[in-house]
């Protein structure tokens, strides 16, 4: 039914993973970070045409927005969101002005490239909302790792992304992806890990929530692979994985008698939390995050 969106409630895996707020809080952070090493060009290319500069973190919730109008929205409300992101993505192309890792000096991107949305959105967004759900919350089966997988497709679908330029299967993702976090390709410029750092652990956020964000920022540590804490320079002890798993388990073990409305739904209201944060932290004079460098 249309008024019922792309991923109706009753069916949808994709939105039943991404209602939990354990995932809505913390898959974005997670996937920014992932994706910035993992398609080195594609951040490129979209730090480079970011007109939000001065206020990254207004930008960032903008996008959360955007996806979860798609996540949980009508059609309606899904499609006027699509069609202002394919607007922006519009924009941002171009050819390399030097060298950045392998890619030679005049390499063209461009943000509607199927397979920069595949490596730089799609994939680290999936892969970190299927993560944080399953340590979080609960393991899926393979039935809905497997229809979770198509949901996403789907999704980057609905963004421009051609289906046949993702991987055929779950079980195929799960390969290509643990491979390309492997390889020679993922890294990180210095401002593309200043950035990522940001992201991650410079949220702003009133005084008064700072002690949920040292907890969520110590989750996050903890959900990022070994090779994305390597890269961003993240210090992660024996005794830090212990204390994680602990708090993944009470995490875990207290979602079923947590009610319902605390639990589930938009996150849009922290979402706002973190844009005014931001805007009088400007007012005040603060400087901006380091977001959107692009020199190699």
């Amino acid at each position: 039914m249309a008024s019922d969106g792309y991923f109706p409630r009753a069916t949808s895996i994709l939105r039943r993973v991404q209602e939990e707020r354990a995932v809505g809080l913390l898959y974005g952070q997670r996937a920014l970070m992932l994706g910035a090493m993992a398609s080195p060009l594609a951040y490129y290319g979209t730090a480079a045409h970011t007109a939000a500069k001065a206020k990254p973190f207004q930008r960032l919730v903008h996008t959360a927005k955007m996806f979860e109008a798609v996540f949980f929205g009508t059609t309606e409300e899904a499609d006027r969101a699509l069609a202002f992101v394919r607007r922006l993505h519009q924009r941002v192309r171009g050819t390399l002005p030097e060298a950045l890792g392998p890619w030679p000096a005049g390499t063209p991107y461009s943000a509607l490239d199927p397979e920069l949305m595949l490596t730089g959105v799609v994939a680290p967004t999936f892969d970190s909302a299927l993560v944080v759900h399953e340590t979080l919350v609960r393991r899926l089966s393979g039935d809905e790792r497997e229809a979770m997988w198509g949901e996403y497709v789907r999704w980057g679908e609905l963004f421009g992304m051609p289906a046949e330029v993702a991987p055929g299967s779950y079980a195929r993702f799960r390969s290509w992806w643990d491979e390309r976090l492997a390889g020679e390709e993922v890294f990180l410029t210095h401002e593309a890990r200043l950035a990522g750092y940001e992201t991650g652990f410079g949220i702003p956020v009133p005084r008064l929530n700072r002690p949920g964000m040292i907890g969520l920022e110590f989750l996050l540590r903890g959900l990022l692979p070994p090779r994305a804490r390597e890269l961003y320079r993240l210090d992660w002890s024996w005794a830090d994985q212990r204390a994680f798993d602990a708090l993944a388990l009470a995490i875990r073990r207290g979602v079923p008698v947590t009610p319902g409305i605390l639990r589930r739904g938009s996150c849009e209201f922290f979402f706002d939390l973190v844009a005014s944060t931001e805007r009088k932290r400007l007012r005040s004079g603060e400087a901006p995050a380091m977001f959107g460098a692009t020199s190699a």
